[in-house]
């Protein structure tokens, strides 16, 4: 079995289509149908039935898809750390983080990674939940830390860091600074800043029409960032997890609602893990989280 039978196959899985995969890999369909052909009867049997619409997997393709896969993708990132090793490249580390994930979170580690690997490189990629995915499905991202990722791939590899509740942020000036605790009823009398790229975002969104706020009229933003900066401008309140970072003038309220999430490591299942990826993976899962974790304090 050679890699580029593999690889064709993978190709012609994806698009259902063999022209098109002859197009992706940049080979003449003869070759690419020829080499199907020789990776079938190794594998004794079809793997692909073509019909006038189309291609589609057999019961053995399917079976075999993810085992090849698999196969595929540990061969590649066997490849690329054979070739960087052979030219004393910089070791890289390419994260995904979600724009629901401060970087306070995860800096200490990298601190700290950086004494065990001295050389290394850290390639950080914001992204919300579906990019996310994508981005640890392609390879672009070897790890990621995010809230839980419902997306219902089953080659992805999940440990819980930590839960956390959210809270109400408010402008000191605001009528609500002084208060201890915020219902969600509350919330209907005010505007609310929304988070549409944030992993819980329909979860919030429903939890806001049941208390009555009309979300449709609710202020949106594209990051953490921004939302804070509403804040600050005394232009709406947010819900946000209780460890993003709001600075002076701005205050946390417990909120009342049973409202939270579990922020996570992600990784792939199967794929080859290179010491520095096992490295920040051991250090995230052994930190202290005790301060963000649901019943802490809000401060």
């Amino acid at each position: 079995m050679e890699m580029h039978q593999i690889r064709y196959f993978l190709a012609v899985a994806r698009t259902l289509n063999f022209t098109r995969a002859a197009e992706e890999c940049h080979v003449a369909q003869p070759s690419l149908t020829r080499a199907i052909k020789n990776l079938e009867e190794e594998l004794g049997g079809e793997l692909f039935r073509r019909e006038r619409a189309g291609s589609h997997l057999t019961n053995l393709g399917r079976t075999m898809l993810p085992l090849l896969a698999r196969s595929y993708e540990s061969a590649t990132a066997a490849k690329s750390q054979a070739e960087s090793f052979k030219k004393g490249d910089r070791a890289v580390l390419r994260v995904a983080l979600s724009e629901t994930v401060d970087f306070d979170l995860v800096a200490d580690a990298f601190r700290e990674l950086r004494r065990a690997f001295a050389d290394i490189q850290l390639s950080c990629e914001r992204a919300a939940a579906p990019d996310i995915v994508e981005r640890l499905r392609t390879g672009e991202s070897e790890i990621a830390i995010a809230g839980s990722l419902r997306d219902g791939w089953d080659r992805l590899d999940s440990w819980p860091l930590f839960d956390e509740r959210f809270c109400v942020v408010v402008n000191d000036d605001h009528q609500w600074a002084q208060l201890a605790l915020i219902e969600a009823g509350d919330l209907a009398a005010e505007r609310i800043i929304m988070r549409p790229f944030c992993e819980q975002s329909a979860e919030c969104a429903v939890l806001l029409e049941r208390a009555g706020v009309d979300v449709a009229h609710c202020h949106e933003v594209a990051s953490d960032r921004d939302a804070v900066r509403l804040v600050e401008a005394g232009l709406g309140v947010g819900l946000f997890p209780m460890s993003v970072r709001t600075g002076e003038g701005l205050k946390k309220i417990e909120f009342g609602g049973s409202f939270g999430r579990t922020v996570e490591i992600h990784t792939v299942a199967g794929r080859l893990k290179s010491p520095i990826l096992s490295g920040l993976t051991n250090l995230l899962r052994s930190t202290d989280w005790a301060r963000y974790e649901a019943g802490a304090a809000v401060h």
